[in-house]
Order: structure tokens, then C-alpha cells, then sequence
């Protein structure tokens, strides 16, 4: 029970909800209350509206309605099936072997395969572990519990029955009554299985909107097979609408204000919109919409990210307002503009997220879970999300990254959209590189092809309100080289299945960023809370053709017996590599550890060359290789894993890099993409007030300076730049082909004045043409002219 002083906290309406909920459960359990119960054949007829089924047999009625319009993949059965087979020939004979699996009682299920819950189903039953949750009201199970269910999340995946949508596609792929008495005999076993309120499938609303959805897509796919008979549709319209009282008497109003509520704030918009027979359908739809928009603004920050930091639960929201806006569109309901204005906005932070690969990274938890799925993508890839997006919105960038349509598009919107999208012109986005200042992610990427060089930094919001959705993982990036992803954020796995793992995937230890003393940057309290949260601040961000810059901190280490604060510093070379800086500002020095988790494809190794150690990762003549330098610094390697999906993990090698840190030292790694046999070699070289660098392959010679005093110099250069980066043609004389600079004032080059502002600038760019620099920098244009002597 929360405390007398918690309670007097609570604001007067959470406390008149969550008592009112409280109340419902306890008079259900005491079997007082009418919505424990199944509603017997008259009670049922006496919730239904009269006017709308006049007096018709109720399967009958469903069967030959014409309103409300349901999604346009269903307006002509043969048209669709057509289009599938054309647009999509590998597809039919993939998803009639997904529903023949499912026939044989073996379930392909979030990133586990053939799993088998018993003949018949055991709908409680959680397979990976053999627990069996009981059969008692669902308020009394604690389902976090895995010594109670297991990993709570195996059972619900199969309770979504979202499954019934790849039985359904195979039925009208084949008209096989096979999949429809599947569909019929699993409907009848679930209900069988599962009397009103008891057990662990009524215990989370949200997975009760999610089986209510699938229901319903369930309905449309087998409306006219035998299979469906009147008995088993009205004993399942009962069921439906004890789902949509559950649902609005247990909105996660205050218990999971997230993709709980909108999930659930859907699922019922479904079922007042698609069921308008119930008497109660215009409050259930009236209460989705008002949901849906009242959480809109709060869900989705002004960058257009989703505002518990989770890539995945940023697909999840996406997702719901594109099926909320779809549907309102068919039904001519009308809807405020900021809908379709923050849904483009998810959508444009999914496109620039998208790797080179056409993957997403998985910052922030992942369920591995999905609305509806109709296609075998790879949990990762977000792309079918924004190909609807690009049929909704005729925008040619999301076609261009989403590479082309998408099955699911085509049951959501029908042929006549996909032939709409097919005269829309593709085109890469409009930037490269993007700033999502609100939430703190920022991509650096140098082209929009299939072998571009890309990178997403991490320098925002922990989460929101407990966080529960969050990793310990301030300032920590994503690399792809050449295309090839290489370094990446290992995903999530369980959330209650296994404590150890729990923590471990949501460490900063687990993430591409920096460790002190063996600590996270956030601590976590449980599968869903933490003790301490770090704090992000970014401090510079600045795009260019040729470069990227972003820097930021975080106080996560602030608290420490000897308080530090990291911050991490990136400068992308556009083609080229990468420089990170990280800085441990502190009194001492702690024991720092760089951490570098590779992809599970991916099989770098240590080599040593010229008295330095380094990680080098090499395929088909391209990879990357890693250089890192501290004082004493040394590599490990160490054994990790990537989750890819929720469920699922794989063997992945890890390489951390230790020293010691703070009190005037950092460490400086290069990221080097190896491209065309070009292969580049680093080393560190003689400097007053901050430490440089050489880089060398064939044809360049590049200079890195970083200033940790008034001015940093070199036997070439002396500059009061933060940064100074220079390269040389090592074929075409002694001058500089190329100056980037960033925060300073005077570049001195050979003893000679090259560049001297009358204000600190934030960066300057300077590129050799002829006999003059050009120089952009701060909004400023022009040219310096070669001394005579140079």
C-alpha cells in the first residue's frame, strides 16, 4: 500500500481513478459485478442497438453491411489477392508456410521459433519456461514475477493473436477451409480458456485492445467462410465487448501513460468504430479519439520523436496514428491538423534513423512486438512503417528510403493507393546529416546510398516520468561503415525473464560510450525504474558538405565519491573517418573504460603494428579499423551479445578500451571506414598545449590538433582552434588542400598568419582553389589569397 504522504501527492483526479479502478477489480473478484460474467444471449441482444442490425440475424448483418469502411485492402478480396500475387510473388507461398506451421501447433513468436504451447493450445502457458500462470482474477497475479509466469511477454505475444492475420491472408490467398476452422477452433479454445477476468490475459489493457484489434481484422478476413459460425460470432461479440468495458474502466491513465494508453485508447476506437451494433460503440470511439489526441502533443516532442527515448516504441506510436488517421479517412471523420503534422514528424525521424542498410538502431527498449504484421522483416526494420507513410503522404522521400511498397500497405490502403505511390518520384531526403534538438539524437551520415558512412549519437533525455523504457546509454553512437553496420546499441532481450540479463542490456557497459570505476551512467531499480538518471547537455552541434561536429555532456558520474563529468566530442569527416574526443572533466583520475560493441556479423580482432594495439575489422576488402590513444591505455576484448528482437540473442564481440582519465587526460579514438584497398595509418606526434595526430593511406597526409590550453602547436602549425584539421595531397607539394576549424580565432601556418577573426568563430572551412583559400564559415564567404612567398 502506498503511503498516507504519497497518497495526499497524488493529484485529486489520479486519486479518484486509481480508486475507482481499485474498486471495479475488487468487486469483480467478489463476483458482484456484472462485467465478470459473459453476457448470456439476451443480455447481449439488450446491448445492441436495434435501429442498426433491424432485427436481422447478427452474423447475417455483419456479413452484408457496407459501413463502416473498414481498411481498403479488404473493399475487393480478388483485386487484393491479384495485386499480392504480381507486386509481391514470393510472399503467398511465405505466409501459407507461416499459417501451415500454425496448423501444426508451432508459433514463430517475437525472436523465438517453433514454439509449442500444447495440443490443445494451453493459452497460460509460458513455454520457455515451463510456468503455467493460474487461473485467478487477474489483479491478484504478479506477472513480473517469472517464478509466477515466466517471461510474461512469450504468453501475451501468442494471447495478441495477432497470428490470425497471417491464417487469414493464407485464406484468402487459397480459400483453404483449413485456416478458417483453425481461426474458429482457436477463437473457441481461448474463450474456453479464458472466463471473464481470470487469468493472466486480463491482467494488461493493453494486450486486451491488441487481441480486440486482432479480432476484429480476423472478422473481415473470414466473414463469408462457413467456418464462421453464428454461435461462435455471438459468443465472440460478448467477449469484445467485455474487452472494450476492461478497457475503458482500466486506461493506463496513470499506471502506463505511454503506448499503453494510446494502444489501448486505439483499441477502443477500433471497437466503437468497427462495432457500431453495441449500444455503448459511439463512447468507446469517442473515448479512443479523445485519447489518441489529447496524448498526441505529449507523446511526440516538437522534434518529432516519441518521448520515451525507445526507437521501437517511437515505430509502436507511428504506427497507431497511422491507423487512426487511415481509418478516420475512410469514415470521412474529420480530424485536427496536428494528426497528420506529428505523424509526418515520427515518420521523418524514422527515415533519417534508417541506416545504410535499411535498419534501425534499437536505442531504448524494445518488445518486439508489432500492431499488425503481414510481412517477415527483421524486427529492426522500421520500413514498412514509412512506405505507408509514403502512400499516405505522396512523399518521395519516404519512398525513396523505404525502397519501394510494402505488403502491409497494401492491406491499409488498398491497390488504387499503391498505384498512386507508383507514380510518385522518389528522392532522396532533403539533408544528410539531422539535428533532433529536443530529444538529443543527432545523425552524421555523408550520402544517402547503400555504402554510406553514417552515425547516431545519443545526447538527450534519459526518458520520461520513471523511465522505464530507457538504457543507461548518455552519449552513446552508432556506427555504419561503408554501408556495413558495424558498431551498434545490443537491444534489450527480456524485460522480466532473467534479472542479470535485464541489467546487463541496459548498462552503459552495454552501450558505445564510456564507463568510470566499473559504474553506469544510470543506475538502474527494478526491470522498469532506475535509482539515478544522468542528464544530457549538448554544447555544439554544426552541419556542413563536408563535415559533421556534435559534443555533449553528462553528470551521470557527477555523484561519485570524486564527482566527474563526461563529455564526448565528434568530428566527422564526410567520406572519410571520424575523431572522437572524450574528456573526463574531474579533480583525479578514475579508471575509464571505452566500450565498443560490434555487430554479431561482424569479427574484428586486435593487431598490433608500429608500437601501437588497435581493433580491425575487415570483409571483402572493407571494414573498420579503431585507434584509440590515452596515456597507458590498453585493449580487451570481451564477450557480448545483439539483440536483433525481443526474445532473441546472438553471440557478438566486444573490445574495451581502459585508462586512466580526468585531471587533464582524455582519449581520442579514430574510427577509420577501410574502403577500396585504402587503408589508413595513425599515429601521434609532437605537440605544445594539446595533443595531435598524423593519419597517412596512399594518397593523403591529414593533421588532427586538439587544443587543451590557450593554443595548441605543431612544427607546421600553431592555432588557438579547438580544433584544427588540415590535409595534404602527398603528390602535389606542401600546402594544404583543406582546413577545418572549429572554435577559435588565429591559424598560424609555417610561422605565417593564414586566418585571424576580430570574433571567436564556431567553425571555419577552408579549401584550396588555385592560388587562394576559400573560406565559409559563420554565415561568412570569401577568399585568401597564397603569400608571395608560399
Amino acid at each position: 500500500m502506498p503511503s498516507w504522504k504519497k497518497i495526499k501527492q497524488l493529484r485529486l483526479d489520479e486519486l479518484r481513478v486509481r480508486s475507482s479502478q481499485k474498486y471495479a477489480a475488487f468487486t469483480e473478484r467478489r463476483g458482484w459485478s456484472d462485467l465478470a460474467q459473459l453476457p448470456g444471449d439476451t443480455q447481449l441482444l439488450s446491448l445492441l442497438d436495434s435501429d442498426v442490425i433491424r432485427d436481422q440475424p447478427i452474423l447475417e448483418h455483419f456479413r452484408s453491411r457496407s459501413t463502416p469502411r473498414f481498411f481498403a485492402g479488404f473493399n475487393d478480396r480478388a483485386v487484393t489477392v491479384a495485386e499480392l500475387r504480381r507486386r509481391w510473388p514470393q510472399a503467398g507461398p511465405e505466409v501459407i508456410a507461416a499459417a501451415d506451421r500454425i496448423l501444426q501447433g508451432q508459433f514463430d513468436l517475437l525472436g523465438l521459433r517453433g514454439l509449442n504451447f500444447g495440443a490443445p493450445i494451453d493459452w497460460h502457458l509460458e513455454p520457455t519456461s515451463g510456468k503455467r500462470t493460474p487461473l485467478i482474477h487477474w489483479s491478484l497475479l504478479d506477472y513480473l514475477d517469472a517464478a509466477v509466469a515466466g517471461d510474461k511477454k512469450v504468453v501475451w505475444e501468442l494471447n495478441r493473436h495477432q497470428y490470425f492475420l497471417t491464417l487469414g491472408q493464407a485464406y484468402w490467398l487459397t480459400g483453404d477451409e483449413r485456416y478458417a476452422q483453425t481461426f474458429v477452433a482457436h477463437l473457441e479454445s481461448w474463450m474456453d480458456q479464458n472466463p471473464p477476468k481470470l487469468g493472466i490475459n486480463w491482467a494488461s489493457s493493453l494486450e486486451v485492445a491488441f487481441r480486440s484489434i486482432s479480432w476484429i481484422w480476423s472478422f473481415y478476413f473470414f466473414r463469408n467462410s462457413p467456418a464462421l459460425n453464428v454461435v461462435t460470432f455471438t459468443r465472440a461479440l460478448g467477449y469484445l465487448y467485455l474487452h472494450a468495458r476492461h478497457l475503458e474502466t482500466y486506461l493506463s491513465t496513470y499506471f502506463s501513460p505511454n503506448t499503453h494508453l494510446t494502444g489501448e485508447a486505439l483499441g477502443l476506437f477500433y471497437l466503437g468504430l468497427l462495432l457500431p451494433e453495441f449500444k455503448d460503440a459511439s463512447r468507446w470511439q469517442q473515448t479512443g479519439a479523445e485519447i489518441l489526441l489529447q496524448q498526441l502533443p505529449i507523446h511526440v516532442r516538437t522534434d518529432g520523436v516519441y518521448f520515451e527515448q525507445a526507437s521501437y516504441y517511437h515505430r509502436y506510436t507511428a504506427d497507431f496514428y497511422t491507423h487512426f488517421l487511415i481509418l478516420c479517412r475512410a469514415n470521412e471523420k474529420s480530424l485536427p491538423g496536428e494528426v497528420e503534422e506529428k505523424l509526418t514528424a515520427l515518420l521523418d525521424h524514422l527515415m533519417y534513423l534508417t541506416r545504410p542498410d535499411g535498419t534501425t538502431p534499437l536505442f531504448g527498449d524494445d518488445d518486439g512486438g508489432r500492431l499488425v504484421a503481414f510481412e517477415q522483416q527483421p524486427a529492426n526494420d522500421f520500413r514498412t512503417t514509412l512506405a505507408t507513410g509514403a502512400a499516405l503522404f505522396q512523399r518521395p522521400d519516404y519512398k525513396f528510403v523505404s525502397a519501394g511498397a510494402r505488403l502491409e500497405t497494401l492491406w491499409l490502403m488498398g491497390v488504387a493507393a499503391l498505384r498512386e505511390l507508383d507514380q510518385v518520384v522518389e528522392q532522396e531526403p532533403a539533408r544528410k546529416s539531422m539535428a533532433f534538438t529536443d530529444s538529443g539524437y543527432y545523425v552524421l551520415r555523408d550520402a544517402w546510398s547503400s555504402d554510406a558512412n553514417y552515425l547516431l549519437f545519443d545526447c538527450g533525455l534519459h526518458g520520461w516520468a520513471n523511465c522505464g523504457h530507457a538504457h543507461a546509454d548518455a552519449l552513446a553512437f552508432e556506427l555504419a561503415a561503408n554501408g556495413r553496420t558495424q558498431l551498434v546499441d545490443p537491444g534489450t532481450f527480456t524485460y522480466t525473464g532473467a534479472k542479470e540479463l535485464r541489467d546487463w542490456f541496459r548498462s552503459s557497459a552495454a552501450h558505445n560510450t564510456l564507463t568510470i570505476d566499473e559504474r553506469s551512467s544510470s543506475v538502474p531499480a527494478g526491470p522498469f525504474s532506475w535509482q539515478t538518471i544522468a542528464r544530457c547537455q549538448r554544447s555544439k552541434w554544426i552541419t556542413h558538405e563536408r563535415f559533421d561536429y556534435v559534443s555533449g555532456s553528462h553528470d551521470g558520474y557527477a555523484g561519485q565519491p570524486v564527482p566527474a563529468i563526461h563529455e564526448r566530442r565528434i568530428l566527422f569527416l564526410k567520406h572519410d573517418y571520424w575523431v572522437i574526443h572524450d574528456v573526463l572533466q574531474s579533480t583525479s583520475q578514475h579508471n575509464a573504460d571505452l566500450w565498443f560493441h560490434f555487430d554479431a556479423q561482424s569479427e574484428p580482432l586486435i593487431e598490433a603494428a608500429d608500437g601501437q594495439t588497435f581493433i580491425v575489422e575487415n570483409i571483402d576488402d572493407s571494414g573498420l579499423d579503431l585507434h584509440t590513444f590515452a596515456e597507458k591505455g590498453h585493449w580487451r576484448r570481451e564477450e557480448g551479445w545483439v539483440s536483433y528482437c525481443y526474445a532473441q540473442r546472438s553471440a557478438a564481440r566486444v573490445y574495451r578500451f581502459s585508462a586512466s582519465l580526468g585531471a587533464g587526460r582524455s582519449a581520442i579514438t579514430f574510427a577509420l571506414p577501410r574502403a577500396k584497398g585504402l587503408r589508413w595509418s595513425v599515429r601521434a606526434i609532437e605537440a605544445v598545449g594539446g595533443q595531435a595526430f598524423e593519419l597517412t593511406n596512399e594518397k593523403w597526409l591529414d593533421l588532427v590538433m586538439i587544443r587543451e590550453h590557450e593554443k595548441v602547436e605543431t612544427a607546421q602549425f600553431a592555432s588557438d582552434f579547438l580544433w584544427t584539421w588540415a590535409r595534404f595531397d602527398r603528390t602535389a607539394g606542401t600546402l594544404p588542400e583543406e582546413i577545418v576549424l572549429l572554435s577559435g580565432q588565429k591559424l598560424l601556418f609555417e610561422g605565417r598568419e593564414l586566418l585571424s577573426a576580430p570574433e571567436p568563430m564556431s567553425y571555419s572551412y577552408l579549401r584550396r582553389v588555385d592560388d587562394k583559400f576559400r573560406v565559409e564559415g559563420d554565415g561568412t564567404n570569401l577568399e585568401i589569397p597564397f603569400p608571395q612567398t608560399w
